[in-house]
């Protein structure tokens, strides 16, 4: 749907801003957030709710790293799902080592609210950089 496209490039261009409000107002009260399983910011499962990705992940951004950002190489609508191709860049600060790695999202909408999110990334690079042993 071209509604949640649109959605979910205000959602990017925000965050590239530092807008999490913003951000967090596109997540319904119920969103499921699922991190990478072993990256530097997964929990073991599943995060319910917008409180819950606000402190397990998007303030722990800026403490982890200097300058991430998310570059986009392209964005598919798929009914009420939104799949992004990008890259994760910065530097991280425990080690000084950039991170440049390849990523997927997915989103899965409803009635203009995220209701789900799944990341799949390189997670031994994250811990290559970062210097933290992935969670088991």
């Amino acid at each position: 749907m071209a509604d949640n496209l649109a959605l979910m490039k205000n959602g990017y261009e925000a965050f590239a801003k530092g807008d999490i409000q913003t951000v967090l107002a596109l997540l319904d009260d119920k969103v499921e957030w699922n991190e990478a399983e072993h990256v530097t910011f997964w929990t073991g499962g599943p995060m319910i709710g917008p409180q819950a990705v606000l402190r397990d992940v998007f303030s722990r951004i800026p403490q982890e790293f200097d300058g991430f950002r998310i570059e986009i190489a392209r964005m598919l609508s798929c009914g009420d799902s939104v799949l992004v191709q990008a890259r994760y860049r910065g530097t991280a600060k425990a080690t000084g080592k950039r991170l440049d790695a390849q990523v997927a999202h997915v989103w899965d909408l409803r009635e203009g609210k995220i209701v789900r999110f799944q990341q799949y990334t390189d997670t031994w690079q994250f811990a290559q950089v970062t210097g933290v042993t992935p969670k088991s």
